[in-house]
């Protein structure tokens, strides 16, 4: 739970600070434009190269695709870039969490049903606190609630369970918040790009050439673009997740319950340590 919160909070500074970021830098872009409009010099003959009193001016800087993509995607290419790095990290520590190894080791599994059926009870209960596992967390919370009978043991276990599912289901859901953002954040560079397009248009005394024009579409089709490749891997991972977390959840649910039903006749202990009595003869 601790390192959902702190997660939480990370978004929530990086958020106010890219869209502090974002506005400035969209209000220093459009000044920039209209500074450049201002500057341009419609006296320039069309032949290409050629420059006001027959000097001949130098050739354009070629750019490659890349340098091109990232001059025109703009404040909000960065963000969708920014928003990737953490999807990327975020399917990584998932896909290191979401194991079977976390929820069912089959050693620990083994070695619990072992000592169970040698009745080596209090052995169970230490083998479960050692064990980092869901499950492991689970048995030892309700083998150490025994003492006061199996309904607070099921208690402690629903407890456990529910914090284990809550932190979960909440690191599991930043993937469908990013689903969303993404395309959002390509939207507003949709919008950008055509509003760009459109106030050459607007301020141009002639009819505007199509390269003055491209910069704004490639603003608009380049944040499209990157925003949807960030949105469709995070909701495929959003979902291959959560089916996998809920089927991990399902199988520890029938295992727990299986190996506490030695317990289900225990009643109240009169002694301090969370498992001494052994289940009743039937």
């Amino acid at each position: 739970m601790n390192r959902t919160r702190n997660i939480g909070h990370v978004w929530v500074l990086v958020a106010a600070i890219s869209m502090m970021y974002a506005i400035s830098s969209s209000l220093n872009h459009t000044l920039m434009a209209q500074d450049s409009l201002k500057q341009a010099d419609p006296n320039v003959a069309a032949q290409p190269g050629a420059a006001p009193g027959g000097n001949q001016s130098e050739p354009p800087k070629q750019e490659t695709f890349l340098e091109w993509m990232i001059r025109a995607s703009g404040i909000f290419g960065f963000l969708i870039m920014l928003v990737s790095f953490v999807m990327v990290a975020l399917i990584m520590m998932l896909a290191l969490d979401l194991r079977r190894e976390n929820y069912l080791p089959a050693a620990f599994i083994e070695q619990f049903e072992q000592r169970i059926t040698a009745r080596d009870y209090q052995g169970a209960y230490e083998a479960a606190k050692e064990s980092n596992s869901f499950a492991g967390r689970l048995l030892a919370a309700g083998m150490g609630r025994l003492s006061r009978g199996f309904e607070e043991a099921e208690a402690g276990m629903q407890e456990v369970g529910d914090d284990e599912t809550m932190a979960m289901e909440q690191k599991i859901g930043y993937l469908a918040l990013i689903g969303s953002i993404a395309p959002m954040l390509g939207l507003l560079g949709t919008v950008q790009g055509m509003v760009m397009s459109f106030q050459v248009i607007a301020t141009s005394v002639t009819s505007p050439k199509p390269s003055e024009l491209a910069d704004g579409i490639a603003t608009a089709l380049f944040t499209t673009l990157e925003g949807l490749v960030v949105c469709i891997p995070a909701i495929v991972f959003h979902m291959v997740f959560k089916n996998r977390f809920s089927r991990f959840l399902m199988e520890c649910g029938f295992v727990v319950t299986n190996l506490m039903k030695p317990f289900q006749n225990a009643g109240k202990q009169t002694t301090s340590r969370p498992v001494t009595a052994s289940p009743k003869a039937e």
